[in-house]
């Protein structure tokens, strides 16, 4: 039976897998246009530490949700789900296919199921008393005051992802409900769509050596004047932007903390560990189907092949 949702295709993996080259290869090959689900390469200005793809890289794919924001701007799963709405009704209206692709589950998760973020978005005065008291005591203190009351949301997010923590126990403050149970529920719901949800692996060790060379890739390509350049333009690391992987380790070695060689360091080391709870994540979603790098000999044809074949049985492609 023909199913009459909207196709969506999903490419997601860890960080530096390789879901650049393959999404564009997809696209050129289906007739899609690409979405952007990456919480950094949204950030004009921000391009070395992201791994952002240059207009000259697209080879003539349209891209979304690239460069529309500037860094003082927040970006969050409910900005990111709206604005993915629209580019996604963009794309149809063409007659194209949109393909998902980036590494941030929740951003994706958000839009594959249509999930509910109207809950809590009105009375804003608990949200700055938790600001305040990060501000005060620090971003350990409200971990542990989320760890309290929903100690599951603690296992997806990141103890420096203040926003993250806040919106936690502001739902739980305000509806008595964790807000992981409330994420899960919604992860339940039918989705509008007709989608492939695939993700892109390949062994840990292959993966964390590409992070390590693309982090002395980002270093040799001038990420350290990036930083700089956002920082004498007002960038202070609060803001959300500047949460970033490469930004906030480099704004430390800028205001005296650490040694250059240090923030290569933790660079390094904290993108290994993001790889590593981004494949937790993808490990819990449902529908989604695994590819293995290796499993296909690292051959990109032979994976373009099996992810048409698995498009045309789904009946996303003809």
């Amino acid at each position: 039976m023909k199913t009459t949702k909207r196709p969506l295709v999903i490419l997601t993996g860890p960080t530096a897998v390789g879901k650049t080259a393959l999404s564009i290869a997809l696209a050129k090959a289906i007739g899609g246009e690409i979405i952007s689900a990456d919480s950094m390469q949204v950030y004009r200005r921000m391009d070395i530490g992201s791994a952002k793809i240059m207009p000259a890289e697209t080879e003539g794919v349209p891209h979304h949700l690239i460069d529309v924001l500037e860094p003082t701007e927040e970006f969050n799963v409910v900005v990111f789900q709206k604005l993915a709405k629209q580019a996604a009704a963009e794309i149809y209206s063409r007659g194209h296919i949109p393909i998902v692709v980036g590494g941030t589950g929740f951003y994706i998760q958000a839009l594959v199921y249509d999930i509910d973020f109207t809950e809590n978005d009105e009375d804003t005065a608990l949200r700055r008393e938790l600001e305040e008291q990060a501000h005060r005591e620090g971003a350990e203190a409200l971990y542990e005051r989320l760890r309290a009351v929903d100690p599951e949301s603690c296992e997806s997010i990141h103890v420096h992802n203040i926003k993250r923590v806040i919106r936690a126990i502001e739902f739980y403050e305000k509806t008595g409900k964790k807000i992981s149970v409330h994420n899960m529920e919604q992860s339940q719901n039918n989705s509008p769509y007709n989608f492939a949800y695939f993700v892109l692996n390949d062994d840990r060790e292959r993966v964390y050596e590409r992070i390590n060379e693309r982090v002395d890739l980002m270093m040799a390509q001038g990420l350290v004047e990036e930083v700089r350049a956002l920082r004498e333009s007002g960038c202070q690391r609060d803001m959300v932007a500047m949460q970033g992987l490469g930004y906030k380790e480099l704004l430390s070695y800028m205001e005296g903390e650490i040694s250059l060689e240090e923030a290569v360091y933790l660079i390094k080391r904290d993108t290994r560990h993001f790889a590593k709870r981004q494949l937790t994540w993808f490990r819990r979603e449902k529908e989604v189907t695994w590819i293995e790098k290796n499993v296909f000999d690292y051959d990109s044809q032979k994976i373009l092949k099996f992810m048409q074949d698995f498009l045309r049985e789904k009946g996303i492609i003809l």
